[in-house]
């Protein structure tokens, strides 16, 4: 082993499901997952002795033993996957396929209004909750647990009635977590945001205390301090030209308005016709390459370069310009926005993010998988897994379970049941149902449901998601950050565009570490794609998808040993002594993203028909689609809008 690799914590002992969790694609996909194999992954799965998926570490989110069975159908076509059995004989009034947030309150509406109905949930991933996922650590005594993908509720006082019912059936009440939420404690702790500039991009690791973008990054989850570097103090201390430096003064303090030829009312629509990139090109003569190297990733979850994003939606996000239209206010010191709850919006959060929710409606369908019925007492319940698929349930959930078929018997209009192929352990299942929820997301259901009308099938496959690394890194304690006087860096050019200390919350008996010397989690955030290469959005996805499944895991916690040492070691911080545990959550097949105005065509009407995602949608037979896909939008809410809408085309 490299001397570097040594000093980054690279020797680490892995546990052997590590090891194998840490193959890239390509010699994972070399496994035809044969029964021997999907048997031995279900035996590490439970090698603790008992099965607890939120405590496993390593690579998470779309782990090894969760999609090469849907890869092998989707990509190679197979159809044959030798002896079905039926092993469940009586027929399910519901079985939904995807367990996430929208296919377990599928369920649950269902069951409102069949109350003894039989349900069974059907999900490839080894937990269940979608991207609603929960990540735990324990590091000295303690334990750490956090969001591993869906993390906040955002504006919950605006829900709909649908999902504003749904959180009252379940008791969820979004201002006792927002009275959790401590919005002073960065500013009690003088953490203001700050960048990091990486050595391998900007020839040196350099941190500075100072938010390159407004407060608007920041503003619905961090109430970062206010910065004591001004404008031009930073930019002094950035490691770029003199030129660019210039440049970047100029994007960060012109309040002249660059586009007088637009008036108010039609600068919005100038705003979203032309991209970022585009913007301050033409308009504030940005010409330096390091200018936008800097902000070319800052887009963040729209997971594409500022040459494809609408230059309104970069504003939105923070990014400088909006000073040159005539949006703005006439100039924005670097601390405005920061500092105080009064100046930012409530914290609806979870300890473990959205999966409290996932957990609360999966204690609500099947009760003996948990003790308890409220918000508070969900957050450290002991759920029993072993508990999810029982036969004398009237619901079910059974997880590493890849669906394979959803097929009417008979026509669509004529049949009464509907079959439902499944791939568990090397062994194709099948079985029966009144009706289906398909709940996964859309690109796999042409695959799974053949016999879908082609104009249905094409609407389903045009809308490409983004793929995520969700990385949490468990470290000994963060002092480091509390020395640098920093708790959320954007990393402009790193692995990891973002990272920050875990959200301060304390809620249902958790307690988040006030003392910088106790154990902690820190987030970073990757969003994969290629800019800068002429490619769509779509295209750009893809090639952050297909980057995410062929880097093995040790590459990727190498990177993050690297960010973390570079960005961090000034204030003392350590990776070989200080980290002690590290999760990366890979979701392939992350957000859906609302119509791109640079790309797309933008209907008055939200759901008019020739949107895809509305073609796509439509209930077939006793088929119904339900998915935050199917909403355009990947908010929870959306989420749960859309599995009532496809109950009630079912009932």
């Amino acid at each position: 082993m490299k001397s570097s690799d040594r000093n980054l914590g690279m020797d680490r002992s892995i546990s052997r499901r590590d090891f194998l969790l840490g193959m890239g694609v390509s010699a994972a996909s070399a496994f035809v997952p044969s029964q021997a194999f999907a048997k031995d992954m279900l035996s590490l799965e439970s090698a603790a002795g008992v099965y607890y998926p939120p405590a496993l570490t390593g690579l998470r989110g779309s782990h090894i033993g969760s999609f090469e069975v849907a890869h092998q159908l989707a990509r190679e076509g197979r159809s044959d996957w030798g002896a079905v059995s039926e092993p469940d004989i009586d027929l399910y009034d519901l079985v939904v396929v995807g367990s996430g947030v929208s296919g377990l309150s599928a369920a649950h509406f269902y069951r409102q209004e069949h109350p003894n109905a039989r349900i069974l949930i059907l999900d490839n991933h080894d937990d269940f909750g979608g991207h609603a996922k929960r990540n735990e650590f324990h590091v000295a005594g303690e334990m750490l647990m956090t969001h591993g993908g869906s993390e906040i509720l955002e504006g919950p006082g605006g829900y709909s009635g649908i999902a504003a019912g749904l959180f009252d059936d379940l008791g969820i009440q979004p201002k006792r977590l927002g009275d959790a939420y401590d919005p002073d404690f960065y500013k009690r702790n003088k953490l203001t945001a700050g960048m990091y500039f990486d050595r391998e991009t900007f020839g040196v690791d350099r941190t500075l205390a100072y938010p390159l973008v407004s407060s608007n990054f920041y503003k619905g989850w961090i109430a970062a301090a206010k910065p004591s570097l001004s404008h031009k103090d930073a930019v002094r201390e950035m490691p770029i030209s003199d030129n660019a430096k210039k440049e970047m003064l100029r994007l960060l303090m012109t309040s002249k308005n660059a586009v007088p030829e637009h008036s108010f009312d039609t600068e919005i629509g100038y705003l979203n016709s032309i991209s970022y990139r585009e913007f301050i090109s033409a308009n504030l003569n940005i010409k330096e390459p390091e200018i936008f190297a800097i902000f070319e990733n800052l887009v963040t979850d729209w997971c594409v370069g500022i040459e494809a994003v609408p230059a309104l939606q970069a504003f939105y996000w923070g990014l400088p310009g909006i000073n040159a239209t005539g949006l703005g206010d006439g100039g924005v010191d670097a601390s405005a926005g920061f500092g105080s709850s009064a100046e930012m919006g409530v914290t609806y959060h979870f300890p473990d993010g959205n999966t409290s929710i996932a957990r609360m409606l999966v204690r609500s369908l099947v009760p003996n998988v948990a003790p308890g019925n409220t918000i508070e007492d969900v957050v450290l319940a002991p759920f029993d897994y072993s508990k999810l698929d029982r036969a004398d349930s009237n619901v079910r959930v059974r997880l590493q379970s890849t669906v394979v078929n959803v097929e009417h018997d008979g026509t669509p209009t004529s049949s009464n049941r509907v079959g439902i192929t499944y791939v568990r352990g090397g062994q194709a299942s099948r079985v029966w149902a009144r009706h289906t929820v398909l709940a996964c997301y859309n690109q796999i259901i042409p695959h799974l449901c053949p016999e879908l009308p082609d104009i249905q099938k094409t609407a389903l496959s045009t809308m490409v998601k983004s793929p995520i690394l969700y990385c949490n890194v468990a470290v000994r304690n963060w002092q480091a950050w509390k020395n640098l006087g920093i708790g959320a860096l954007l990393n402009p050019g790193a692995y990891c565009v973002s990272t920050h200390l875990d959200y301060p919350v304390d809620f249902g008996g958790y307690h988040y570490p006030r003392d910088p010397d106790k154990p902690a989690i820190v987030h970073m955030v990757r969003y994969p794609h290629r800019s800068g290469a002429g490619l769509t959005p779509s295209e750009q996805k893809r090639a952050g998808r297909h980057e995410l499944f062929v880097t093995p895991y040790e590459t990727i916690e190498r990177n993050l040993r690297r960010q973390l040492a570079g960005s961090l070691s000034a204030g003392g911080f350590d990776p070989a002594r200080d980290i002690q545990g590290i999760t990366v959550n890979r979701w392939a097949h992350a957000y859906i993203n609302n119509a791109n105005p640079l790309y797309d065509e933008i209907y008055d009407d939200k759901d008019d028909e020739r949107y895809p995602f509305i073609r796509g949608r439509k209930p077939f037979g006793r088929i119904a689609i339900a998915n935050s896909d199917a909403g355009s939008s990947s908010l929870i809410n959306v989420a749960i809008e859309q599995a009532h809408r496809a109950i009630g085309e079912l009932v």
